[in-house]
């Protein structure tokens, strides 16, 4: 019987992208908190109209990318593609129009059946913030803000460029699309496949289109700019005045665009050149009609999302670990001393120290485990030159070690100056936790 593997398409993470995934998204947490948004969980499915509906039937991701099955009551059901829709569902079943604007944030996986490639799979993670009821530019710019804040605190914001659009208002949108075709059917005939397909559909996603035989006349297409309202005009200008007064640098992209008809002002993508074609590790723009597509009532709103396991490369590249040493590795000459090592395990853990314990092989062993965690201080029991009520305690970087009465060793390994007759300062990263939450 041959061994079960993994389905295309999807990952089992281990080890140190494992550890630079969680630090994603532990730094987004920490960071949606500083921003004041509001943590919630959203099903993994939905009816698949919510997702028809505000993703568009015309799409690659509902026409071709979508994980959808009938369940057994009859009802059509879909594995998420992405947050936002479920989210303006969640905002409109849950009566959620009473906090608005709300500000929000969660992550988790999204499905999509499409052609894996680095930083891509079929079952993907992301992260997501939205502010749903806030029809006012200093909305984008705090969104955009807290992505910028979020690469920094990553370290992988070197080589990241903000690039940054504007779609207008809806008639400057309409202006626009309507020069669009108009071009574009003049040299429909020269387009991919794809663009001719698009062009009465959804003219502006000709802009991004990747073939060559596009990108000809994509450059002298018609520009945002030249349809642009007073108001749409002065909308732009207070979000990249935003975005200055903030110190966010920003790239101007006339090209970036979002095809369906529910976007407005704002779009951007943050792009780098270090995952290969797939450069985009957040993106996102003002939906202002989705929620009215939904059935709900004119609600303007704006968000992001970014892949995790693109951030997680990123991170992972940066060179930077993420397995940390251990503060402390209990170590038991004998099994007669496993019970006493559980409860010293227990407290140091409950004080707030990382707490390595091995549980197998003899002493040396045992020892041995606790050098490759890279334990800063190994607590010994049993060693013949301490007495019954006493540990010892070893420094792991010099060897030098000490026996202490066990009723105040927890006194004891708090005292910097005590550690330092051991032979000076231990790892670096020590008591890291138990130092954060003395300080709250």
């Amino acid at each position: 019987m041959s061994t079960p593997q993994a389905i295309r398409g999807t990952q089992d993470i281990f080890g140190a992208e494992a550890e630079a995934f969680a630090h994603v998204v532990e730094t987004f947490e920490r960071v949606r908190k500083l921003y004041r948004f509001r943590r919630i969980e959203m099903p993994v499915f939905e009816k698949t109209e919510v997702f028809s509906r505000s993703i568009g039937e015309t799409t690659d991701v509902v026409s071709k990318e979508m994980y959808s099955f009938e369940d057994r009551g009859g009802d059509s059901l879909t594995l998420r593609p992405e947050f936002t829709a479920g989210i303006c569902r969640a905002f409109l079943s849950n009566g959620w129009q009473q906090h608005a604007p709300l500000k929000v944030a969660t992550h988790g996986p999204l499905f999509r059946y499409e052609r894996p490639q680095k930083g891509r799979y079929r079952q993907f993670h992301q992260l997501d913030a939205e502010i749903l009821g806030a029809g006012e530019p200093q909305a984008d710019v705090e969104l955009l803000v807290m992505a910028d804040q979020l690469l920094k605190e990553l370290g992988i914001a070197d080589g990241v460029t903000l690039m940054l659009n504007t779609l207008g208002d809806g008639a400057s949108r309409e202006a626009w699309r309507a020069a669009l075709v108009d071009y574009f059917r003049a040299v429909q005939g020269e387009l991919s496949e794809d663009s001719q397909e698009r062009l009465e559909k959804n003219p502006l996603r000709i802009l991004d289109s990747k073939d060559p035989r596009d990108k000809v006349f994509v450059g002298d297409a018609p520009k945002i700019d030249d349809f642009l309202s007073d108001e749409a005009q002065a909308f732009f200008a207070k979000v990249t005045g935003g975005l200055d007064a903030a110190g966010v640098q920003w790239t101007r992209a006339p090209s970036l665009v979002r095809g369906l008809d529910y976007y407005r002002h704002t779009a951007f993508e943050f792009v780098t050149d270090r995952l290969g074609a797939q450069g985009t590790v957040l993106g996102g723009g003002r939906y202002d009609g989705l929620i009215e597509s939904l059935g709900g009532a004119h609600t303007p709103a704006v968000g992001w999302a970014a892949g995790i396991e693109r951030l997680a490369m990123l991170v992972g590249d940066s060179g930077k670990a993420f397995e940390e040493p251990a503060d402390f590795a209990v170590v038991p000459s004998d099994a007669n001393h496993l019970d006493r090592a559980m409860k010293i395990a227990a407290e140091l853990r409950s004080d707030g120290y990382s707490v390595d314990l091995p549980f197998r092989g003899n002493f040396k062993k045992r020892l041995k485990k606790a050098d490759e965690v890279q334990a800063a201080y190994a607590i010994l029991l049993g060693l013949e030159s301490a007495y019954q009520d006493q540990i010892t305690l070893k420094n792991m970087v010099t060897g030098q070690q000490t026996n202490i009465d066990e009723s105040h060793y927890r006194n004891a390994i708090r005292d910097p100056k005590y550690l330092d007759i051991l032979g000076g300062a231990p790892r670096p990263g020590f008591g890291r936790r138990f130092r954060q939450a003395s300080s709250i």
